[in-house]
């Protein structure tokens, strides 16, 4: 299915999505803080948890309002954390936009894209879940624990790390051209595009050495209490590659005029792209050290592995590593099928309809689920872990509830926003890359819509698994919408024009998460005694569909008609973009304040609590 939240910064695969992110978020935010809170005392009495609440009662009272708030760093810490992730994400849609301009949205970067999400896949298949996953609490627990603050058993875990990763590294490099072969069977049948999908490959690929290592001494300093070098490092890695396709750009021209392609890029384009790429991850991760050294920490290199946990940690983390396995396979089934598509229709002169077209639209896509959803889950997760280690099922409900609640104020309109303005917002972010390949993308934004509605509430559900230390739970519905999106991808590709198969395997994806949803509600809802809220939860999705629907059909026809009269140049998509999405917002504000929804007062006060107003 996907990548996983990426180490790189937002260099997301294929579906880079929830099952991985899942897995991944386990670094990012919730569980890091999760973890540590853990071992804090209880908190103390709680006021009785609200009942349900009518549709139009008043705003539901967030839970940092029922429960003690904890440590007053936290909200400091979730704060640096969440701006690291914003700034992250920003920098790494603008590389998106400077790639394009370099390398345009077609085959080239299509065997770009397959190098550079091989060391992120495998990466995380030899170890990058179990380190998020198992090793995190084992490090809290060996600070704890051990005379000297867990620093031999850290010291252990990363060179245990460096050592495999080392090894892993070079067989990779030395079986590039194999890799190559599993990810996009058409590209290795293109001699041309073969020669350069593994030459960026050799160059990607010691990426996954370096992405360990962050992650490691990331979780180092995260079990030390210092959340912001994890979250703020990847801005570096973006700048660089940022910096290497600009380069590549004032050397070669921006891809309007050259229309480099995998047939006329010189082996010094090559070698610029990829040294910027290895470049961005080495110092991403040598940027942890001055920050690991103000904690007093000290590296070694440790060898004596027997005898000190690591052998029961390891097995602690079978099924996160089966969650890993699943979502690498739907990952590779994607990728082939997008790339093949992508160099069909762009023999039939159609651009931007490849696996680049995916990536890029998905990354747009994903950035409202990253800065709202995980921005509300970071205050209630820790709370619902201290609920679980209570059994208190109905404050974890109300938690839940109040996530999926109070994120969809947010999620359902930027989800019909991209249903209707995903072309305008696609010509103008992309108008370097070519106007055919910019509207490719537009209509694979406009696929995946809809489908963040299910994308963020299966974020929200399975926090509440995870809260119960329970990885096996969302293995198994990871598996479920693995299928389910390969299997509609597969039919995608079959029945579909080649233009229009990844649009379909972008809608695909939204299908896969709405079937997920729908299995990860009832089995928490049993979980939890069979309550999970679902009336009040349905009655403000269904209210603020209501708004959306009528706010996207007024805001798309406007975009459209603006369009129609200016053109799908720069200046005429920021017009259509403009026009259409203040008639959108506009809709949508009037039809939600008529419908009296209390979660968009709780969402614009938590919004103004964190800008400090």
């Amino acid at each position: 299915m996907s990548a996983p939240n990426d180490p790189r910064g937002d260099a997301r695969g294929p579906g880079g999505g929830t099952p991985a992110d899942d897995t991944m978020t386990l670094r990012v935010v919730p569980a890091d803080d999760t973890m540590r809170l853990r071992h804090l005392p209880a908190p103390g009495p709680m006021a009785p948890h609200d009942g349900p609440a009518h549709a139009g009662g008043a705003p539901p009272a967030p839970p940092e309002a029922r429960k003690s708030s904890g440590p007053a760093g936290l909200l400091k810490s979730s704060a640096v954390m969440a701006a690291g992730t914003i700034v992250s994400r920003i920098t790494g849609f603008l590389r998106t936009l400077v790639m394009a301009a370099a390398i345009g949205v077609g085959t080239l970067n299509d065997s770009y894209q397959v190098a550079n999400v091989l060391p992120t896949m495998i990466y995380v298949l030899v170890g990058g879940g179990a380190l998020n996953a198992v090793f995190v609490p084992q490090l809290v627990r060996a600070m704890k624990k051990d005379d000297d603050g867990g620093e031999a058993y850290a010291n252990r875990l990363l060179t245990l790390v460096m050592v495999a990763l080392a090894g892993v590294t070079v067989v990779c490099v030395l079986a590039a051209p194999l890799l190559v072969h599993m990810m996009s069977p058409d590209i290795a049948a293109d001699p041309e595009r073969r020669a350069v999908t593994v030459a960026f490959a050799r160059y990607c690929l010691p990426t996954l050495f370096f992405m360990g290592a962050h992650v490691v001494l990331g979780q180092i300093l995260n079990a030390r209490g210092r959340f912001g070098a994890m979250m703020w490092t990847p801005v570096l890695n973006n700048l660089v590659i940022i910096a290497s396709f600009g380069s590549f750009v004032w050397a070669f021209g921006g891809f309007t005029d050259s229309a480099v392609s995998p047939d006329t890029i010189t082996p010094e384009g090559v070698r610029l792209l990829g040294l910027g790429t290895l470049l961005g991850l080495t110092v991403q991760a040598l940027a942890m050290l001055p920050y690991l050294r103000d904690t007093g920490f000290r590296l070694r290199l440790r060898f004596d592995f027997r005898g000190h946990g690591l052998g029961k940690a390891m097995g602690l983390a079978k099924w996160t590593l089966l969650f890993v396995l699943v979502n690498q396979l739907g990952m590779i089934v994607v990728t082939q099928l997008a790339t093949k598509a992508g160099s069909l229709a762009e023999r039939a002169g159609h651009t931007g309809s490849g696996i680049t077209a995916y990536n890029y639209a998905l990354l747009l896509w994903q950035m409202p689920q990253a800065i709202i959803t995980v921005s509300v889950m970071t205050a209630v997760l820790p709370r619902i872990s201290r609920s679980a280690q209570d059994d208190d099922r109905a404050a974890i409900r109300d938690d839940i509830s109040y996530g999926l609640r109070t994120s969809a104020v947010a999620i359902v309109p930027c989800a019909f926003a991209f249903l209707a303005l995903g072309v305008p917002m696609s010509t103008l972010l992309y108008a370097g890359s070519g106007a055919e390949g910019a509207r490719g993308i537009g209509f694979v934004l406009m696929a995946f819509g809809l489908g963040l509605v299910p994308y963020s509430v299966q974020y929200v559900v399975l926090r509440g698994f995870y809260a119960y230390e329970d990885t096996r739970t969302p293995f198994y519905n990871t598996v479920v919408v693995a299928l389910v999106n390969a299997a509609g991808s597969a039919l995608c590709f079959a029945v579909l024009s080649p233009r229009w198969a990844v649009a379909g395997m972008a809608a695909s994806y939204g299908l896969a998460y709405a079937v997920g949803v729908g299995i990860a509600w009832r089995r928490l809802r049993t979980r939890l005694g069979g309550d999970l809220d679902g009336r009040r939860v349905l009655g403000t999705y269904a209210r603020l569909v209501v708004a959306g629907a009528p706010a996207a059909l007024a805001g798309g026809a406007v975009a459209y008609a603006v369009t129609k009269a200016l053109g799908s140049t720069a200046s005429g998509s920021l017009a259509a973009l403009l026009a259409g999405g203040l008639v959108l917002l506009g809709v949508f504000l009037a039809v939600a304040h008529l419908l009296r929804l209390p979660e968009l007062s709780a969402l614009t006060g938590m919004v103004r609590a964190r800008l400090g107003r």
